[in-house]
This record gives structure tokens, sequence and C-alpha cells, in this order.
């Protein structure tokens, strides 16, 4: 317990604040009054989120308020609420707090390079979510702490509670409200401790661009002589796993921004997929499992608490959550020079684009633009063949103003500092899911070293007819075949009729964004 620490100011009263502790306190906290806590065998913290199991985009509801009402995209992403109904959802969320004899208070940084660093409040009721975030944000000192002062935003963490859906602007006893004057974020009716993470990260999409500092929904790492490089995807697509590269040092799993300076990771933690996870093909990340780390929704064994990463009978979305030091090979500070490679992930369930593009920068700000990746049937009721996903900016739960604000930068950036662009498919060869195989990891890995290395700068390269993407015909340790997907599947017709269906989804998603895009970004796209 905080002795001289008070969050009267906020209308709490609860006289047992623990604030900042360390995981063996948040540990002995958790086993105490989290009813199914639990130790692994591997030492981390194993909770459950409740009902939820994910976030719940549909939920989240943002102030419109004169001061910053122009500057969002409001539509399905970004919901506007009036001030009335923030009130009455923020105070809701006191009222629940005041109800408690202990509460939990996180004080951290979002951003590492101090320049831009942003303080963070989270005031929360479980002791699953304190450890959450202290793992997520970045850790200050206990210095740091003394002088930590008044945060800039404040995450008041009441998901237990429901929200009134009879309210105006209520959909659901579920509501994430955010008010950007208020510089607080309000959470009611869910349990799930991703829906802090993406809620300060909704913060820095908004802030950031102001100044002119790109927010990214990316990873980074960095090689030996310094070249960093940025992987933008959605989930499914690879991009915590090809980012953590023992023979390249992790800046970040997830959040980034591009400043004047360089890159610097949003964040002090990663939240890493932990579906199928194995010592075998994500050895950083099942070797971070470890004490300290929180592990969501997983099955164990109860006899021995050895986790069963492949059981998804609670949810297809477990989750580890660790500080970024726990992988081996990071950068601390998580902070780089400008990137010299961006890498756009997608993961093609439709067995149609080929497994690495070289990209103009127009087609760049396409794909950016456009952030296609594809559910694979089976996963969701109803899904009988590949369903196409596009997720503008790779990102488009995340960000705030319009995604033509997010490519300009990114544009700029790349133009000022000479980065190259290239289009990686994780997906489907030889056929669509069901029908074709997963691109092999072992041969993806090989094309992101060849990025690296520079050998894709000196092979020859053949256009997409349909895409209009170059294409390498060698890479090292990858059968020529495999870069033309066509050549992989036996049915050259049906392949045609596949990219012909893929390359219309393409032009009538960009529909909507043709307003604000140049001449050159829209002719990126595919020949139909």
């Amino acid at each position: 317990m905080t002795t001289n620490f008070t969050l009267k100011q906020y209308g709490i009263e609860v006289g047992n604040i623990v604030r900042n502790a360390r995981p063996p306190v948040l540990y002995q906290e958790a086993l105490e009054y989290e009813p199914e806590a639990a130790i692994a065998d591997s030492g981390a913290l194993m909770v459950r989120s409740g009902v939820k199991t994910g976030r719940s985009p549909k939920d989240k509801r943002i102030v419109a308020h004169p001061d910053s009402k122009d500057d969002i995209r409001w539509g399905s992403v970004n919901i506007e609420i009036n001030e009335k109904t923030f009130d009455i959802n923020h105070d809701r969320a006191i009222d629940y707090l005041n109800t408690f004899e202990r509460i939990y208070v996180v004080d951290g940084f979002v951003g590492w390079d101090p320049n831009e660093r942003v303080k963070i409040r989270i005031i929360c009721t479980r002791p699953y979510h304190a450890l959450f975030m202290w793992n997520m944000l970045i850790r200050p000192t206990n210095e740091e702490l003394a002088e930590f002062g008044e945060p800039d935003y404040v995450v008041f963490n009441a998901g237990q509670f429901p929200a009134n859906r009879h309210i105006t602007g209520m959909t659901s006893k579920t509501s994430v409200n955010l008010s950007f004057e208020r510089q607080q974020f309000v959470i009611l009716g869910t349990e799930y401790a991703g829906e802090m993470k993406k809620g300060v990260f909704t913060v820095m999409n908004y802030i950031m661009p102001k100044k002119g500092v790109l927010s990214m929904h990316c990873s980074a790492n960095e090689g030996d002589d310094g070249d960093v490089s940025i992987f933008f995807g959605l989930s499914g697509t690879g991009k915590t796993t090809l980012s953590a590269d023992a023979r390249r040092k992790l800046i970040g799993d997830d959040e980034h921004c591009w400043s004047d300076t360089g890159i610097f990771n949003i964040e002090g933690g990663c939240y890493a997929k932990a579906i199928d996870l194995s010592a075998e093909k994500e050895p950083e990340i099942y070797g971070a499992i470890k004490y300290g780390t929180v592990l969501e929704n997983v099955v164990y064994d109860e006899l021995t608490h050895a986790v069963d990463y492949s059981d998804v009978s609670i949810t297809q979305n477990t989750r580890a959550s660790y500080p970024i030091e726990f992988i081996s090979n990071a950068k601390i500070p998580c902070v780089g020079g400008h990137p010299k490679n961006i890498i756009l992930l997608t993961c093609d369930a439709f067995g149609v684009l080929p497994p690495i593009c070289k990209l103009t920068p127009a087609q760049a700000m396409y794909h950016f633009i456009s952030g296609y990746t594809a559910k694979v049937a089976g996963t969701e009721v109803g899904v009988v063949e590949p369903q196409a996903t596009f997720s503008a900016c790779f990102g488009d739960a995340f960000i705030v103003w319009h995604p033509s604000k997010y490519a300009e930068l990114l544009a700029q950036k790349m133009e000022e500092h000479g980065a190259k662009a290239w289009l990686v498919n994780t997906g489907w060869t030889g056929g669509p899911y069901g029908t074709g195989s997963r691109l092999s990891l072992k041969h993806t890995r090989s094309i992101i070293d060849a990025i690296h290395d520079g050998t894709l700068n000196d092979v020859e390269y053949v256009t997409d007819p349909r895409f209009g993407l170059d294409v390498p015909t060698s890479c090292p340790n990858v059968p020529s075949e495999v870069l033309t997907p066509k050549n992989t599947w036996t049915d050259g017709a049906a392949f045609e009729d596949q990219a012909q269906k893929l390359a219309q989804l393409f032009v009538d998603n960009f529909e909507v964004y043709k307003a604000g895009s140049s001449e050159a970004i829209i002719n990126a796209g595919p020949n139909l």
C-alpha cells in the first residue's frame, strides 16, 4: 500500500491503494483475490478475463467535443457520444471503484523517446489488470515515480461493472469511452485487459500525428549495422513471430512511432498470441513465458500446471503479456534509427498473392491504406471460404484520423529517408485455404533474410500482370516455383478466377479512399 498517495482528485475515496506493485506482490494478490488465478509450471501467472476474451470494438465511443470533433474520422470505428453520456459512464465507474476496500494503480509511460513520452495512470480493481499494465507500460524508476505528478491520461477500469445500455449512445452492457478533452478513458462491462492496451494506443494515434509523428501498428527490429525494419500486419500474419529474430535486436512487437529522429516503441512490453505456441516454432516468445508473465485464458493440466497451447476451448485468442526485456535480444531503450525496410505482411488465404513483392512508393501507399489479409474458413460460423479483411493502415480499429493522414506521414518519411517497401504474403500456396498449404515459415524467414542482407536488390523481377507488383524470380533457400503462385496451382484457370476475385475485392474496398488519394496511388491497385 502506498501511504502518501491519494485518488481523491478523481472522487475515489478508497484508502488502501496498491500503487506500482512489483510482480511478487501482484502474484500474491492475484492468488488471494482472483478466483481462477494459478501459477503455470513455467512460473507465469495464469488468469481468466471473464466473459470477454477479446476486444469489443463496436462498444468503443469517443466524445464529440468541439475542440477535436473535426479531427476525428467518425463512423463504425470511432462512434461518437456526447459529454453527458461520458459523464454518466465515468460516474458509474467511480461509484463502482469506491465499493472496493483496495484498488490498484499503475503509473507509467508510453513512448521510449523521452521527448515524446506520455504519462499514463491505470486505476483498476484486479491484480491481473495491474500486472498486465505493469508489463505493458514503460516502467518508471523509483525516482521517476516519486516525481510522476499528475498523469497526462487516466484509465478508469471498472470492467466488472456493466454500462447502462439504456442511456444515449449505449448499445450493450460493455462501454469503452474516451474523452480527449478530459484526457480520460473509462471501461465498463469487459474485463479483457487488451482494452487498456489498445485504449492507450488509440490515444497515441490521436496526439502523435498532431505533432507530425507517425504512430504505427507494427513491430520493429534492428540489425547489427543499425538497419531498422518495421513490420505492418494484422493478427495472424506473422508480425510478432517474424520480428522476434534471434539474429536481430527487437525494438518492439506491436506499436511504434516514427519521429524526426527515428522510431521508438510505444510500449514497455509485448502481448503475443499464444495459440499453438512452441519452443521449436517461436523460441523467443516461448522463452519469454516465465515468472512475471501473464497468461490469459489458457488451459492447463490440473496436476502439473503445464499449459496446453493447442487447447482453444476457452478462446482462440490466448495471450501472453511480458516485459520486453524478457526477450533475450530486446534493444533497451527501445529506440532505433530511420527504417531501411518497410515490410507489409498479409496472410492471403486465397492463394493468389506472391510470397514477396517489391513495392513502388505509390503501391506502398495503396497497400498500406488497404491493409489486406484474409480470414480462413472454419474460424467463424458460416465462413465456408476465405474472406478478405481490409483494415486501413493495418490498424483501422485504433486509428482516429482519416487513413490518409497516416499514409501521407508514412510516404513523407519513406521519401525523406529512402526506405524500401515490400509486400510479404505468409498465407496459402498451391490453392486457397482447404486446397493449398500454408507457406512455409522457413521460406518466409529466408525471404525476410534476403530483404535484410540486400540479396533481393540484385535479382531479376517480373511484373504480375493483374496486381502490377514486381516479383523476384529467385530468392536464396526458396524454391523458384513458390515465388510465382500460379506455378503452384494444378489448375491454372482456377487460379485466374481466384485472382480476379481478389483483385475486385481490392478495387471495391478502395472506393471509399479514392477521394483522399492521388491518381498515382489509385492507379497502383490491381488491373481488372
